[in-house]
């Protein structure tokens, strides 16, 4: 998913705050991206290994964080924020000031929810995006299919598993954060009465790929044929911007729950291939920067 009148000698001028995991994943992505430039790669701690990876690439890197970035001002076009729910909160307060547009991965939830298979062009001038979270670009989409296959949808239940390795501090210390916004982007893309969200960290070696199920209780009155045909459709649709998303359990009954169960394999930017809940939030956002690129031509 690329913006579509773009122009590579005039890219958008991004900066990423967030040197962890996701922050280098991101970094990696928008380098491969004709439409995104990073002016600034801003963390807080010297010789860390995002600004090392940073540094060979070329790309300027500080360790003032968001008061570095703020002092390029209009020099900068888009801000990416890979730091932590808590820390989102003062950069914004901050980028808000300066008119700076922000691409939060955080799970802040200060912005608009974007899932950019059922609302980018909703989204693309909007001046703070939430990426929701890596399990919510994940399942959310499956979940709004099972909203439209069926009728006043009591209880629907995402479980999301991913590597040990993958997951980093600022999640871990997110983990409430989460499930919460998990939750309301649940509740906002799939008229849902009831959602839960449970997180489960895998330390089995070598990694696991990131792994999503989304089900409701046989209990629901699912349409299968309508589900079927929606969460085909959405799978090729997530594929246009996350190349490592598949479903390896289509729609069936078991027992006492209807399910789906998707997995997403990364590209290795970052970290190996299994780290998918790296690249199905990061994919989207580069998704949605470049569709700001196009959209201001």
């Amino acid at each position: 998913m690329h913006a579509q009148n773009g122009s590579l000698s005039d890219p958008l001028r991004v900066a990423i705050i967030g040197t962890g995991n996701i922050g280098c994943d991101l970094l990696l992505k928008v380098k491969a991206s004709p439409y995104l430039r990073c002016d600034l790669f801003a963390g807080r701690r010297a010789g860390s290994p995002g600004i090392a990876l940073a540094d060979s690439h070329l790309v300027p890197t500080t360790v003032g964080g968001i008061d570095a970035v703020a002092e390029l001002g209009d020099r900068i076009d888009l801000v990416f924020d890979a730091t932590s729910a808590r820390d989102a909160v003062h950069n914004w307060s901050i980028l808000k000031d300066l008119g700076i547009p922000v691409i939060d991965l955080t799970p802040s939830h200060l912005g608009k929810f974007c899932v950019p298979a059922l609302n980018l062009e909703e989204c693309l001038t909007e001046p703070n995006v939430s990426m929701v979270t890596c399990g919510g670009q994940a399942a959310v989409p499956i979940a709004h299919c099972f909203g439209e296959a069926s009728e006043n949808l009591g209880y629907l239940e995402i479980a999301t598993a991913s590597s040990s390795a993958s997951v980093g501090p600022a999640t871990r210390a997110n983990i409430d954060e989460y499930a919460f916004t998990t939750q309301q982007a649940t509740h906002e893309f799939c008229r849902v009465d009831t959602a839960k969200t449970i997180l489960i960290i895998n330390p089995a070696e070598p990694g696991i790929v990131m792994r999503n199920t989304i089900s409701v209780p046989a209990s629901e009155k699912v349409d299968m044929e309508a589900l079927r045909v929606a969460v085909d459709k959405m799978e090729k649709l997530i594929n246009s911007y996350v190349p490592g998303y598949r479903v390896v359990v289509p729609p069936v009954s078991t027992g006492d729950r209807t399910m789906v169960t998707i997995e997403v394999e990364g590209l290795g930017d970052w970290l190996p291939r299994y780290a998918g809940n790296l690249d199905v939030i990061t994919c989207a956002a580069v998704a949605v920067a470049e569709g700001r690129a196009g959209a201001r031509r």
